[in-house]
């Protein structure tokens, strides 16, 4: 019975709550807007890296090297992209 309960979407589904908690409880104690920033971003990213590993089965396949490269190249990019707009919009470069 133990191999038909699916321990590991559960707990990914419990710790997606406690993070969801987490960015709730940064609006609620109106926080510095630094400090409320750094907490958001990194819950959001830990959110989205186990729900691609959790629920999107990512690491299940044979082939996960080449799903965990896309990802990791998908990020540069939006990255070049968020910043580039930035340096080319904001700070005048």
């Amino acid at each position: 019975m133990s191999q038909l309960f699916p321990a590991k979407q559960v707990l990914g589904f419990v710790f997606s709550l406690l993070l969801t908690t987490v960015a709730l409880t940064v609006y609620f104690l109106d926080m510095s807007f630094t400090a409320g920033m750094t907490i958001l971003l990194v819950t959001a990213f830990i959110q989205a890296g186990l729900q691609l590993v959790v629920f999107m089965h990512a690491g299940e396949t044979k082939d996960k090297g080449a799903i965990y490269t896309n990802v990791f190249y998908g990020l540069i990019i939006a990255l070049v992209t968020v910043f580039g707009t930035l340096l080319a919009m904001i700070w005048d470069m």
